[in-house]
């Protein structure tokens, strides 16, 4: 994307809603307030019993910092909160990258590559002290990397397209394409 001095900016689209209030709950029947929205409704056109109040495939429940006054059961919330040039920060799912060794996930430098040393390049070596002839916990070694809640802050709304419900956020959002996000204020 453009902005107005001809500089080129990069950019993440997001299709932000629309979401919908589905549930209030309050301190004195819930013992907490919070209130519950839904994201993409359901394709099936029937409705199972269990599921009358929730015929969305997504909800997602807000604890902290929310003002119960300002919602209603049914209300539509969309892009139309967010303003250009606000900044936010978006949560989601990063990207699963499997089983890693140690110099992909914490930036080993790996062995020397002398003669001899065949296939042991990136290796992690020694895994525990001499005493007390065990590996301590929170050793950092190979295993999953990636797929796991990630934050990023600071990002700045670029453009907001109210009709078709699209956020230009500039920069990069955490997770692959299609992964739901969190964007907040």
């Amino acid at each position: 994307m453009y902005d107005q001095k001809g500089n080129i900016v990069p950019v993440t689209l997001v299709e932000a809603g629309p979401c919908y209030v589905t549930q209030i709950k309050k301190e004195d029947k819930d013992k907490y307030e919070s209130v519950q929205i839904g994201f993409e409704k359901k394709k099936d056109k029937k409705i199972r019993k269990s599921e009358k109040i929730k015929p969305y495939k997504t909800l997602k429940e807000f604890k902290k910092d929310v003002d119960l006054s300002k919602y209603n059961v049914g209300d539509e919330i969309n892009v139309s909160i967010f303003g250009e040039g606000d900044i936010v920060k978006v949560s989601g799912v990063s990207k699963g990258k499997g089983f890693q060794g140690g110099v992909k996930r914490w930036g080993w430098g790996g062995k020397p590559h002398h003669h001899g040393m065949k296939h042991e390049e990136r290796a992690m070596g020694s895994a525990g002290p001499g005493f007390p002839q065990r590996v301590i916990p929170g050793r950092k070694m190979p295993g999953h990397m990636g797929f796991e809640r990630t934050t990023v802050r600071n990002l700045k709304i670029a453009k907001v397209d109210k009709e078709n419900n699209l956020l230009a956020i500039k920069g990069a959002v955490p997770g692959r394409r299609g992964t739901l996000l969190e964007i907040r204020g």
